[in-house]
C-alpha cells in the first residue's frame, strides 16, 4: 500500500536487470525504503549485481522471480508470485531488445523474436498487472516506450514498430484502468546512455544522438511524473516539441531526412 506521504512500499520491476528500470527503483528508494521484486531471466548474469545494487540503495528486501518474456503461458504464475505477499504499488515494465536494425527486417526469426519480446510480452504482463491492480483498487504502472515508436523511421522500423504497439497498448490501458484508481505512465525516451546502448554504438559505429540523456535523468522524470499523475512524458522534455514537428512532416520529405 502506498504510504501516507505517497511513497510505494512494494515495487515490481519486470526486466529486473534493466539499467533504466533499476535507476527508477533506486530513485524511489531515495525517498523511502520499499520491498522490491525483480523479475528477469533465470540465471541472468546480471542478477547478483542488480540485487546488490538495490540492497545498497536501501531496499527493505529484494526478491528475484524467474521471468522469460517469451514464455507468455508462464506469465500468470510470475504475476501471482509477485502479489503473493501483498499488494504491489508500482509496477515498471522495462524489458526489451534492440537488435541490429538492418538485420531485423531481413531475418524473419529475429524480427518475430523482437516483436514477441518488445510487444507481445509487454501486452501479456500489462493485462495481468492491470487485472491485479484493478482488484486492489490502486496502483501505478510505468511503461518504457521510445520516441522510435512515435513516428517509425526507415532506419529502425522493426524495433520502432514494436514500441509503437507497446505505446498504444499502455496508453489505452491507462484509459481503461483510470476509473478503477490505477494510473499508467508511458515514457518516451530518446537515446539513453546505458551499457547496452554504449556497446551497440561501439559495435555499429553509431554516434550519440542529440538529446541523449543519462538513465538517472529518465528515473527522475519517471518518479516525478508518476507522482503528478501524468500519463505520457518524453525524455528529455524538449523532445516532445521536436516530435510534434516530425509527426507532421510529409512522407516524401521525411524519407530524405538523416534520421
Amino acid at each position: 500500500m502506498i504510504d501516507a506521504t505517497g511513497n510505494p512500499q512494494t515495487i515490481l520491476l519486470l526486466g529486473g536487470t534493466s539499467e533504466i528500470g533499476l535507476a527508477i527503483v533506486e530513485r524511489y528508494l531515495r525517498d523511502a525504503k520499499a520491498r522490491v521484486i525483480l523479475a528477469d531471466l533465470p540465471g541472468s548474469p546480471r542478477k547478483a549485481a542488480a540485487i546488490a545494487q538495490l540492497e545498497a540503495a536501501g531496499a527493505k528486501s529484494v526478491q528475484y522471480l524467474d521471468f522469460d518474456a517469451l514464455d507468455t503461458a508462464a506469465h500468470p504464475a510470475v504475476i501471482e508470485a509477485a502479489w503473493a505477499d501483498g499488494d504491489v504499488d508500482v509496477a515498471i515494465v522495462a524489458f526489451g531488445i534492440l537488435g541490429d536494425a538492418e538485420e531485423l527486417w531481413q531475418n524473419q526469426a529475429k524480427a518475430v523474436l523482437t516483436a514477441q519480446i518488445n510487444y507481445t510480452a509487454a501486452v501479456s504482463v500489462g493485462v495481468l498487472i492491470g487485472e491485479r491492480m484493478r482488484a486492489q483498487g490502486f496502483g501505478q504502472i510505468i511503461a518504457m516506450s521510445s520516441v522510435a515508436g512515435e513516428r517509425v523511421r526507415r532506419s529502425n522500423f522493426v524495433y520502432g514498430s514494436t514500441k509503437a504497439g507497446l505505446d498504444g497498448f499502455y496508453l489505452g490501458l491507462g484509459e481503461a484502468l483510470r476509473e478503477h484508481g490505477v494510473h499508467v505512465l508511458v515514457i518516451r525516451p530518446g537515446q539513453v546512455r546505458t551499457t547496452t546502448t554504449l556497446e551497440h554504438w561501439k559495435a555499429t559505429g553509431a554516434k550519440e544522438a542529440p538529446f541523449t540523456v543519462d538513465k538517472e535523468d529518465v528515473a527522475e522524470l519517471a518518479v516525478a511524473s508518476a507522482a503528478k499523475g501524468k500519463e505520457l512524458v518524453w525524455a528529455p522534455g524538449p523532445v516532445k516539441y521536436l516530435m510534434a514537428v516530425i509527426r507532421h512532416i510529409p512522407r516524401p520529405v521525411f524519407r530524405k531526412l538523416p534520421l
